[in-house]
């Protein structure tokens, strides 16, 4: 992207609505886990509410959610902080389809990864907790996609090759294999 290129600011206000009054988007495909909501709640224990939901406005004037549709599930009643954007519908559809999978792109620092997970695991059980499921969840996935691909790796074949000195020795040779029940075929090479 040049430097000359602006890009458009989408974020038109910021507003607190009750959680129950945000419209979920129907085609969030998006499912939480019982181990994800327990991972936030420990979050809003120790921390707080920290991050905004994201919406766009509808013609009636409702916002339909975008991302945080798990927040405002967890309770319907509490204000939130929205950050509402000038989107279409199908924009809206595009990061709801962008959003998740744009963040998991990202790469680690293993190192500074692990020291900011010493400096800060100590002094938080919610952190702590997170990434030991987040782990847990990994060793999972692992181990199912381990035992996928061994399901569905074609069990090993033997084969033996038997040279002919002509085609009538191997329709001879084929017919008597056949005959005794043995799977086999004719090959020229």
């Amino acid at each position: 992207m040049g430097a000359a290129h602006v890009l458009r600011n989408r974020i038109v206000r910021h507003v607190r609505v009750r959680a129950g009054d945000l419209a979920p988007h129907e085609l969030n495909p998006r499912r939480h886990s019982a181990a994800q909501r327990r991972a936030l709640e420990k979050l809003y224990e120790e921390i707080g509410f920290a991050r905004s939901l994201l919406a766009y406005a509808l013609p009636d004037g409702r916002l339909k959610l975008i991302d945080g549709h798990l927040r405002a599930e967890m309770n319907p009643e509490q204000e939130v902080d929205v950050e509402v954007l000038d989107v279409n519908d199908a924009e809206a559809r595009a990061l709801l389809l962008a959003i998740d999978p744009l963040a998991q792109l990202a790469d680690y620092d293993p190192d500074t990864l692990a020291e900011l997970r010493r400096q800060t695991e100590d002094g938080s059980e919610a952190v702590k907790s997170l990434w030991e499921i987040m782990q847990e969840s990994s060793r999972r996935t692992r181990r199912d996609l381990d035992k996928a691909a061994a399901e569905a790796a074609p069990p090993d074949r033997f084969f033996v090759m038997i040279e002919c000195a002509d085609e009538a020795e191997q329709l001879a040779l084929l017919r008597r294999f056949q005959g005794e029940g043995l799977r086999c075929q004719a090959k020229i090479g």
